[in-house]
Order: structure tokens, then C-alpha cells, then sequence
């Protein structure tokens, strides 16, 4: 079964526990604290798999979650971070947002992608040592990892594309110039799944073909199969628009190459500007003056045409000869880019509740929506860090305190910050 789009839940590791310990030897009196911080928790990392051409596994399985750090220990040893959970997808995936639509990763090349960080593992209670707390009792619980609500789509991975109505022997082409195997047969959408042949040109030299099915008058709209696949024409660097010159079916191949090229551009503009070339099929059956007349249409509209006969490859070299020479003058295959993850404020949470807890003098402050506001924070900015205490401020944090007994100069931790507190 060909799946090209899926939706699934990831999550990455939670960090381990920083430890609560203290050092223990024979005739050494209040060795002090010793508690190791915990691992990271494990990322969740895609990563393309050539053996994989679905996205079919997805919808069994939809979510997915990497392993928490382990726990720090004792004897100042750290927790060891967990291991990577591994996501393998197709080649030419985009990986996005499910409920914003911002691309994440494009898994376009060979190289794993990380998409969920795993969360820090949280202090020892060696940390929070000090000259007037020197058997500090607590320790840091680890962050916990991003989690996503993702959607898959896979794209494929093509130098040229093979468009036009079905039947008119895109299928017939790619089986006789590449490897590739498509089920033939004379009738329509006897494709059901985009297909893919390596074309060889000689030593060193060769590209990937795509058998795109399905295209049919308002495809852009969803009917035939037409919408589901348009996505896969996206990445292709060239087109070769593929007409039934003859037209055996009663169809008119002036008429099939405008819809065509229409259905193109209503899916995606910028298809209507992408160079491609025209292949006339089943020219064994049209008269010498419907194929010179159709070169002339051809032509009149900026493209180069080829009559050609598929089935027995006849006059299919010249054709490969010039996707070759055109490729050689194109830029390569579209790759995306991740899009940076938008900048999370304290409005865009409605419950700003807070969690404080005082462990040997220190307030601990817990909210998962300041945890999420601090990872936008860059504390190395001024105006950064004054948003922050503004928004402490603000949204009732530093009252909080108040209300819990703090004191100026008592100490501050919020996750990985720790600060003195100053009225």
C-alpha cells in the first residue's frame, strides 16, 4: 500500500533526576554532598531509509517516545543519557508541524535529522552546595523533552516527471528506458503509485524518473488520484508532458495538453514556469501531418517536442538525450528548509499558575509554561533577559514569592537558572 501522508505524536526523553547523596568513608567526618546530575533524555532523531518508499507504517503506529535519562548517583557519578529513538522514514519526507505547518526538517538527504531534543538531566545536590547550606537535601528533577504532534508527507525525489492523462504511456516509457516495473495494461489508472526508474546515460552518468498517475481534468481538486500525488511533481527539476498524439482513446491531444498544464498550475503556480518538453506517443498510428501539425502547436507554445513510440522504444534516444542536456544546465533537486521555531511569549498561555516550593532555602519554581517561555529567552541578551524578569513580573511570579516567604538575597531556582532574589 503507497501512503505519502501520515500524522504521528513524538516525544523526546525526559532528563534524568539529579541525586540527593552525601559522601560516606571511614574516619571522614560530613563528607558533604556528592549526588552525580541526571543524563539527557533521548532524542527523537528521523532519518531516511532507501529500502523504505511509504509512509505506510504510520498508520499503525502513531506515537512515538525516546527514553528518559537515567538518574544521577551517588559518589558525584552522572546518570547516563539515554539513547536516541530512531525514526525511519522515506527519502524526500517533510517533517511539520501538525498544527502550524511549519516545515521542521526535510529528510531529503542521508544524514539523521534531530526533530525533538531530548530534556537536560536535572542537578545533584552538589550544586546547591554553599558556605551556609553545606548539606543541601535536594536535587533537580531533569527538563522534560519537546513534544510534537508532527505530519509526515513525502515528496519524492526526482530529476524529471513524467505528467500527462492516463493511459498515454508514461508507464510504457519509464519500463523501457530504467529497471522500473509498472503494471501496463490498456486501461486507465492502471498506475495507482507514483514510480521511480534510474536512467542511465553511460558510465557515470544518470538520472531519476518519476511515473506521476493519476492526472485527470480537475486533479487539482482531488479527482482521479490526480491530488494525491500532485505533491510528488513539486521536487522535480524538469517535466516531460507525455500526449497520445494518435488519439486512440478519442480523446484530442491539443485539448489534453492545455488541461494538463492547467491542472499544474492551479496546484502550484510556480509548475507552470518549470521547464519541461513534450513527448508525442503512439506516433505509429497518427499520419505524418498530425504529428508535424502537432510540432507546430508544440512549438508555437516555447516547447520542444518528440514523437516518439514507447512500447518498442523507437526515437526514445533523442528524447533521454535532451532531459540529459537540460538537467546538466538546471539547479538540483529542491531541498527545504527547516523553519525556525517561533517565539514562544507569556501570552500565549492562558493558565500562568506557578508551583513553588522552599527545599534548604532555595524557592524552586515549577510551571510547564514558564519553562516554555525560558527556552525562547536568550540570557546572554539584555533586552532578552529584561522581557524575562518583566514577564515574572507580570504574569504574577515574583508575588508568588512574596507570598511563599521570600526574603532579598534568598536564592531562585527556576530550571536551570538560579538567581539571588533582590526586592
Amino acid at each position: 500500500m503507497f501512503v505519502d501522508v501520515a500524522k504521528i505524536f513524538i516525544k523526546a526523553g525526559d532528563g534524568g533526576d539529579g541525586a540527593v547523596a552525601f559522601h560516606r568513608e571511614k574516619y571522614v567526618a560530613s563528607g558533604g554532598p556528592d549526588g552525580g546530575d541526571g543524563g539527557r533524555g533521548g532524542n527523537i532523531v528521523f532519518l531516511a531509509d532507501t529500502n523504505i518508499s511509504t509512509l505506510a507504517d504510520f498508520r499503525y503506529k502513531r506515537k512515538y517516545t525516546a527514553p528518559k535519562g537515567e538518574n544521577g548517583k551517588g559518589d558525584r557519578r552522572r546518570g547516563k543519557n539515554a539513547e536516541d529513538l530512531i525514526i525511519r522514514v522515506p527519502l524526500g519526507t517533510l517533517v511539520k508541524d501538525a498544527n502550524t505547518g511549519r516545515i521542521m526538517a526535510d529528510i531529503s538527504t542521508k544524514e539523521p535529522v534531530v526533530v525533538a531534543k531530548g530534556g537536560k538531566g536535572g542537578w545533584g545536590n552538589t550544586h546547591f552546595a554553599t558556605s551556609v547550606r553545606q548539606t543541601p537535601r535536594f536535587a533537580k528533577p531533569g527538563l522534560p523533552g519537546e513534544e510534537f504532534e508532527v505530519a509526515l508527507e513525502l515528496k519524492l525525489l526526482a530529476d524529471v516527471g513524467l505528467v500527462g492523462f492516463p493511459n498515454v504511456g508514461k508507464s510504457t516509457l519509464i519500463s523501457v528506458v530504467s529497471q522500473a516495473k509498472p503494471e501496463i495494461a490498456n486501461y486507465h489508472f492502471t498506475t495507482i503509485t507514483p514510480v521511480l526508474g534510474v536512467v542511465s546515460m553511460g558510465e557515470g552518468s544518470s538520472f531519476v524518473m518519476a511515473d506521476i498517475p493519476g492526472l485527470i481534468e480537475g486533479a487539482w481538486e482531488g479527482t482521479g488520484l490526480g491530488h494525491q500525488f500532485l505533491r510528488h511533481i513539486e521536487r522535480c527539476r524538469m517535466l516531460v508532458h507525455i500526449v497520445d498524439i494518435s488519439g486512440s482513446d478519442g480523446r484530442d491531444p491539443y485539448e489534453d495538453f492545455k488541461i494538463i498544464n492547467r491542472e499544474l498550475e492551479k496546484f502550484n503556480p510556480e509548475l507552470a514556469t518549470r521547464p519541461m518538453i513534450v513527448a508525442g506517443n503512439k506516433c505509429d498510428m497518427a499520419t505524418d501531418e498530425q504529428i508535424e501539425n502537432y510540432r507546430k502547436y508544440i512549438n508555437d507554445q516555447g516547447y520542444e517536442f518528440f514523437p516518439i513510440m514507447a512500447a518498442i522504444a523507437h526515437d526514445v534516444d533523442p528524447l533521454l538525450k535532451k532531459i540529459q542536456e537540460m538537467l546538466s544546465k538546471l539547479p538540483p533537486i529542491e531541498r527545504y528548509e527547516a523553519e525556525p521555531a517561533p517565539v514562544v511569549t507569556a501570552d500565549d498561555f492562558d493558565d500562568h499558575s506557578v508551583s513553588i516550593k522552599k527545599e534548604d532555602g532555595v524557592y524552586i519554581v515549577e510551571a510547564k509554561w514558564l519553562y516554555n517561555v525560558m527556552r525562547s529567552i536568550n540570557f546572554d541578551d539584555y533586552e532578552s533577559l529584561n522581557y524575562f524578569q518583566n514577564v515574572l513580573n507580570d504574569k504574577g511570579v515574583i508575588d508568588a514569592l512574596r507570598e511563599a516567604g521570600i526574603n532579598e538575597g534568598d536564592t531562585v531556582s527556576i530550571y536551570d537558572l538560579e538567581f539571588d532574589f533582590v526586592e
